[in-house]
C-alpha cells in the first residue's frame, strides 16, 4: 500500500520523520512524501534540506502554500493547495493520505483527499486550542477521516461524541513523546557549539506564534513577553521562528530586533528537530504559545509558562503554568515556575500524553488496515460508552 505523507512545517517534520522511517522500511508500506509550506522557504530556514539531508526521497512538492500575511492569504491559498493537492494525489494514486494535526496547508490535502475518495488518517485529532483557527480546522479534518491515532484518552472520547465510530479511534500517545524517546539529547557543551553561543545563567527557549482566533494585538503581546524576559538579565534566551500564520511577520521583526539588542538573545529560523528537543531538554524553562510546552516539555521535566489563549484547552502537566500576554503575569510565572519548591514538586509528574511507542502503534494500524475495504465515512450515532 502507498501511504503519502504530507508535512508542512518543521514542527509537524518532526513528529511525522519518525513514522515516515517506519513506512519507508515496512515491507508491506511504501511512502509518498509530499513537501509544502513553510518547507520550501527561506525565511523559515528553508528545511527541505533537512527532509533531504535525513534520506528521505521526496515524492511532489507543493510551493501554493507557504506564508500569509493575512486571513485573506489563508483562504486564497487553502483554494489554490487544494487544487494542487488534487493534481497531486490523482498521480501518485496513494491508499491513504496521512495527515497530522491543524495546519491549513493540512485541511487542503485533506479536502482533496476527501472528494478524491481516498482515505485519510488523522493524527492528533479530538485536541481543542481555542485561542487559533487551527481549531476549527483540526476538527473539520477528523470529520474526512476514516481512521485516527490519538494522543490520550479524552481526545478519543471527544472524536466519538463528534461521531467518530470507536473501532476507527486509537489511543497511540503523543508523537512528542515518542520523538523524545527516540532522540540522542546533545550536552549543553554540545548545543553550544552546534548553534554558536555560550549559554549561561537561566535558559529560556521561546516560540510564540500568532493567536488567530478572537481580538488580539500581536505588537502588544510581544513587547510585554520581551518585556517580562527583560527582567531576567543574566538569562540566555532563545527565540525560534513563529509559524506562517497571519501577524507572523510582526512578531519576527521584534523578535530578531531584540536578540540583535542583547547580546544574550539569540534568533533561530529553525534549529531542527535533535537540537530543538535539546534544547528544551536543557532549558529553565519553555516560555511562549507553542504546543512543544505542553507536549514535549513535560516528558522532559521541564516547565512551561504558556502565555495567552492559544492552546486553551489543551490538557496540562503540572509543570505548565498559564498566564495571560501581560507582562507582570508573564515574570509571575516566570517567578514560579524557576523557584526550588516548583521544581521539586513536578520532578517525578508524569506527562498526560503517555509513554514512546506511538510511531510502532502507527505502523502497526497501517500495516493492518485494508485501505481499499473502508468505503465511505459514516457517522457513528452509537451509545456514546467509549
Amino acid at each position: 500500500m502507498k501511504i503519502a505523507v504530507v508535512t508542512g512545517t518543521r514542527a509537524d517534520y518532526g513528529l511525522l520523520a519518525p513514522i515516515m522511517r517506519a513506512i519507508d522500511k515496512s515491507d508491506s508500506l511504501t511512502l509518498q512524501l509530499i513537501v509544502t509550506g513553510t518547507h520550501l522557504l527561506p525565511e523559515f530556514g528553508l528545511t527541505r534540506r533537512e527532509i533531504v539531508s535525513d534520506g528521505f526521497i521526496i515524492a511532489r512538492e507543493i510551493r501554493e502554500l507557504s506564508s500569509a500575511g493575512s486571513s485573506f492569504d489563508v483562504a486564497l491559498q487553502v483554494g489554490a493547495g487544494t487544487s494542487s493537492f488534487a493534481r497531486v494525489l490523482s498521480e501518485i494514486q496513494p491508499s491513504a493520505v496521512l495527515l497530522l494535526g491543524d495546519r491549513y496547508e493540512v485541511f487542503a490535502a485533506a479536502t482533496a483527499a476527501f472528494f478524491l475518495k481516498i482515505p485519510i488518517f488523522h493524527l492528533h485529532g479530538g485536541e481543542i486550542t481555542a485561542g487559533a483557527i487551527d481549531d476549527g480546522i483540526r476538527h473539520a479534518i477528523s470529520q474526512f477521516a476514516h481512521v485516527h491515532a490519538v494522543a490520550a484518552p479524552d481526545y478519543a472520547r471527544r472524536l466519538v461524541r463528534a461521531g467518530a465510530h470507536p473501532d476507527s479511534v486509537h489511543v497511540v500517545g503523543g508523537l512528542g513523546v515518542d520523538v523524545i524517546g527516540r532522540t540522542d539529547l546533545l550536552s549543553p557543551e554540545e548545543i553550544e557549539a552546534e548553534l554558536g553561543f555560550r549559554i549561561s545563567g537561566k535558559l529560556f527557549a521561546v516560540t510564540y506564534h500568532p493567536v488567530t482566533a478572537g481580538d488580539h494585538n500581536a505588537g502588544a503581546e510581544i513587547d510585554s513577553l520581551l518585556e517580562a524576559l527583560a527582567f531576567f538579565p543574566d538569562a540566555t534566551v532563545v527565540f525560534t521562528m513563529p509559524n506562517a500564520d497571519p501577524e507572523h511577520a510582526i512578531i519576527a521583526a521584534k523578535l530578531q530586533k531584540a536578540a540583535f539588542e542583547r547580546p544574550k538573545w539569540h534568533f533561530f529560523a529553525s534549529l531542527g528537530s535533535k537540537n530543538y528537543i535539546s534544547l528544551l531538554a536543557s532549558a529553565s524553562a519553555v516560555v511562549g504559545n507553542s504546543s512543544s510546552g505542553l507536549l514535549e516539555a513535560p516528558t522532559l521535566g521541564i516547565p512551561t509558562v504558556n502565555i495567552g489563549p492559544r492552546q486553551d484547552g489543551r490538557l496540562l502537566a503540572p509543570s505548565v503554568i498559564s498566564c495571560a500576554a501581560d507582562s507582570v503575569q508573564i515574570r509571575e510565572a516566570l517567578d514560579k515556575v524557576l523557584s526550588h519548591d516548583f521544581i521539586a514538586s513536578i520532578s517525578d509528574t508524569p506527562s498526560p500524553y503517555g509513554e514512546p511507542g506511538a510511531a510502532k502503534k502507527i505502523l502497526s494500524l497501517l500495516e493492518g488496515i485494508d485501505f481499499d475495504t473502508l468505503g465511505p465515512r459514516r457517522y457513528y450515532e452509537g451509545p456514546n460508552n467509549f
